[in-house]
Formats: structure tokens, sequence, C-alpha cells
């Protein structure tokens, strides 16, 4: 029996030495990188593309790399992410060559939209933006904005500040958080007249499904459908003071979601964050008042399609 306590004993403790090195060398190695593969994109710009790309960024990339006073996308620390990630800040994205992406080519920008891949090969975990179910044309947009002549991103020699991931965050890197796939075929626009499929291309597009899932640790944003607690909110984020913000339930339950709202209720909160006459949305959720009442309609119309789900959370905005 000694002998086999004794044997017992050093598999324990030899796994210990084991796991108690891998945490060490996650700590030590940090966010992963990978090899920055080529993409295939050609930029076909023009004015209507620049246009679309610009209300995009507004509702995609602004409430995290706009500066409000100067008017630029230099970046800065992004307050709403929560803390069991670090301190996390978005980098400056204007066209500077040496703090924004003027040096980055457009399929740079491209890979790391779609796949989360950075110039440098260095993965960005999932509070960056990541869009590998967007339309061709919609990127085409994005990219097309943000090599326009924009004053949001003229060049603009502002100093990024490196993010401090936490362990966490870089453990998740290493173990379960990845780079996603490069769409392998075409990715067309929804039909318009198809409401349903416009709707869910903008509410999964929109990142809405990524903070309103349960938690920004399991979303799947291959296959958005797929995220645990889908619409059904409760994930945490923060308020610009530091208290945690529950988002909401988005899913039809008429007890704890937006089952019992009118398509007219829901399109006054999201458009101009009202709801019966008072402010409906607190930070991080901001007005996406760039939506045109369809887009807004079509993104009721699916959420009140979706499986309901019973969650009642904290009011703190829509």
């Amino acid at each position: 029996m000694k002998k086999i306590i004794k044997v017992v004993g050093k598999l324990l403790l030899i796994l210990v030495v084991l796991i108690g090195s891998y945490l060490v060398y996650v700590s030590v190695r940090g966010i992963p990188s990978y090899e920055a593969q080529p993409v295939s994109f050609t930029l076909q710009s023009t004015p209507e593309a620049i246009a679309r790309g610009g209300k995009l960024v507004g509702m995609l990339c602004a409430n995290c790399h706009l500066d409000v006073e100067s008017g630029k996308l230099v970046g800065g620390r992004m307050f709403d992410a929560p803390a069991e990630f670090g301190e996390i800040y978005a980098p400056n994205i204007t066209q500077d060559n040496e703090y924004g992406i003027g040096e980055w080519s457009d399929e740079d920008l491209v890979r790391l939209l779609r796949t989360g891949i950075k110039k440098d090969g260095v993965y960005s975990p999932p509070y960056m933006v990541k869009l590998p179910g967007l339309a061709d044309s919609d990127m085409n947009a994005i990219v097309s904005f943000l090599r326009s002549d924009n004053e949001m991103v003229i060049a603009s020699s502002v100093a990024d500040q490196a993010s401090r991931p936490s362990f966490l965050t870089k453990l998740l890197c290493n173990i379960e958080w990845s780079p996603l796939s490069f769409p392998e075929d075409p990715i067309a626009m929804p039909d318009e007249n198809d409401t349903l499929a416009l709707g869910k291309y903008l509410a999964n597009n929109l990142e809405c499904f990524s903070c309103h899932s349960s938690n920004f640790k399991t979303n799947d944003f291959m296959n958005p459908e797929k995220s645990v607690g889908y619409f059904g909110g409760g994930n945490e984020t923060l308020s610009l003071d530091g208290d945690v913000m529950l988002t909401q339930n988005l899913t039809p339950d008429m007890e704890t979601g937006i089952g019992s709202w009118s398509e007219e209720k829901f399109t006054r909160a999201v458009r101009f964050g009202l709801k019966d006459g008072e402010p409906a949305l607190r930070y991080p959720m901001q007005p996406y008042s760039s939506l045109t009442d369809d887009e807004a309609g079509a993104i009721y119309q699916f959420l009140q399609s979706i499986r309901p789900i019973s969650n009642n959370t904290v009011r703190s905005g829509l």
C-alpha cells in the first residue's frame, strides 16, 4: 500500500509540475502568433461603397476606436471590456504610417477582419470585432472607407497604448480561442426583400449577438446561433464608472425578453435610444441612428423568430 501511495504521490507531483510549467509557458508566451496567410481581395472603391463603409464603421468600429475630442479613429481604452480580460486598448486605425494602418495592405485589413490575424501574425482576441460572415460588398465598403479622405481616418500620429491582457485571456488564446477560417466562397448580401434573412444578417454582423448572448467566452463567431444563450442576454460589460452592466434579453420571451415589444418600440429604442419617452440605452450600447426603419424592423422581425429564452436580467439598457 505504501508503495502505491508513493507512486501516486510521485505521479501527482509530476502532474503538478507539468501543469505549472505549462501555465508559466502561457504567461511568458502571451497571445500566440500565426502565419499570415495570403488572401485574395481587390478593392473597388466608389462613392457608394465609401458611404456604406462609413455607416458600417460608425456602428462596428467607432464605439471602441473613436476619440470623441478629435473625431478620429485613434483608439483608446475599452472601458466596457470585462475586467477579467485585462486592460484593453483599441488601436489607432487612421491612415498614419507609424501608428495607424497606413502601412497595411488591403489584404492585411481583410485578413484581420475575417480571421483575427494581424499583419504581424499576432492573434487578436475576441474583444476585437471579427466578421467572417460579412458580405463581400460590405467588406469592400469598410476598406473603402478606411482608405477614404474622411476626417475620421485621415492620418493622425497618436501612439497606441499596448493592451495588458490578463492571464485568463492568454490562457484562452492558447487553448480555446483561435483564428477564424477565411471564407472559401463568395458571400453575397441577403435579398433586401427577405426580411428575416436581412434581419439575421444585420443582427449577427453588427455584433448584436456578441454582447447580447450569455458570455463573450462562449460566443461562436463562425456560427453565431450556436453561441450559448443566443440573444438571451446576461453578458457582463462595464459602464464608464466600472460598474457591471448586464446585457438585455432580446429573445421573444414574453416575461423577460422583448416578446411584448412592438416593432415601433424596438425601432425607436435601437435608432434613437428612447423607450416610452425616456432613455433606453446606457453605455456601452449606443443608438444606431444610421439604421433605417426597415433595417431596424428587419432585426426586430428576426429576433421575434428565434427561440425564446427565459432570463430575467437586471435592466441597464436595451
